[in-house]
């Protein structure tokens, strides 16, 4: 079993020191990975559109960037996105990106994707929403193309690359790329393209989780590759949102966290992420109180899960 902690942007107000101090403390601890969510902008409701999922002034460090800088912190743990929105980032840049991040921290990335829900950010980078999905496939195969290719030539319908040559390649060769998302689409691109499928822990997982692997594995076999050569994810909560006081208290009780694992395993996942927003919103409001938080967690997690 895999543990993956989703690291908090809240803790940029720790500073440099808090952030480094809190990645070093989850490898410490013994997570297999720490992944940062991506938003490059969030949209205040205006008279012709409304409010998001989250509250627009919710503090997020760019993801690529704080990798680097706990590539830089840590040693062994692994790294990745849970997801970056692809489609809103020219794939030649994120290619480049990742391939550098790999190569800085020898070769722990896995970069995980999703087409994102929020249009106004679109916008805000100058990016089409509307064929987000189609553009997403593209971009992934072209992500391949940049990591193993010399001469770089790509000739897709939304991208087109000549005899280029990008170097230094990532030392893992093809960097792992997982799959986000709930709807069918992103199951079919998880089972087609994808190395695994992110799932967020809403309630019908726990009831449908497993139809939902079949289905993706469904794909796969359809596709020709190996189904079980796929790994499956799952979020072990709702995201916190203030609305709902469950959510927002429900990394305070530790055995309820295993118990809800448990049952995701049950469905058929092997890696599962701890969301520390969600221990921060839960009481733990210092670095110290998280770490120690995050330990418990972990700690009973491997007792309950492996």
């Amino acid at each position: 079993m895999q543990l993956t902690v989703e690291f908090p942007s809240v803790m940029y107000r720790e500073g440099p020191h808090g952030v480094r101090k809190l990645g070093r403390a989850i490898e410490a601890i013994g997570y297999d990975r720490t992944d940062l969510f991506d938003h490059v902008v969030m949209g205040h409701p205006t008279n012709t559109r409304p409010a998001g999922r989250y509250p627009a002034t919710m503090p997020l460090m760019e993801a690529v960037v704080t990798l680097g800088f706990l590539a830089g912190a840590t040693e062994t743990i692994g790294l990745g996105t849970e997801v970056l929105v692809l489609p809103q980032r020219h794939p030649v840049l994120v290619a480049k990106q990742f391939s550098s991040l790999d190569t800085l921290s020898g070769g722990r990335l896995r970069l995980g994707v999703g087409v994102g829900w929020q249009e106004s950010e679109y916008e805000a980078l100058g990016e089409n929403f509307r064929n987000r999905g189609k553009r997403m496939d593209e971009a992934i195969d072209l992500l391949r193309v940049c990591w193993t290719e010399d001469p770089i030539t790509f000739d897709g319908e939304y991208y087109q690359v000549e005899a280029m040559a990008m170097e230094p390649k990532p030392p893992q060769g093809i960097l792992p790329i997982w799959i986000g998302g709930a709807s069918d689409a992103a199951l079919e691109r998880a089972g087609v393209r994808g190395d695994g499928w992110m799932a967020v822990g809403y309630d019908d997982l726990y009831e449908r989780g497993k139809e939902k692997i079949e289905q993706v594995k469904r794909y796969a076999e359809e596709a020709g590759r190996d189904p079980e050569s796929l790994g499956f994810q799952a979020q072990i909560s709702p995201p916190p949102r203030s609305q709902d006081p469950n959510d927002r208290t429900f990394y305070a009780d530790a055995d309820r966290v295993a118990a809800t694992a448990a049952r995701l395993k049950d469905q058929g996942f092997d890696d599962f992420a701890v969301n520390l927003t969600g221990i921060f919103l839960a009481g733990a409001r210092t670095l110290e109180a998280m770490i120690e938080e995050a330990e418990r967690i972990h700690d009973r997690l491997r007792a309950e899960v492996g």
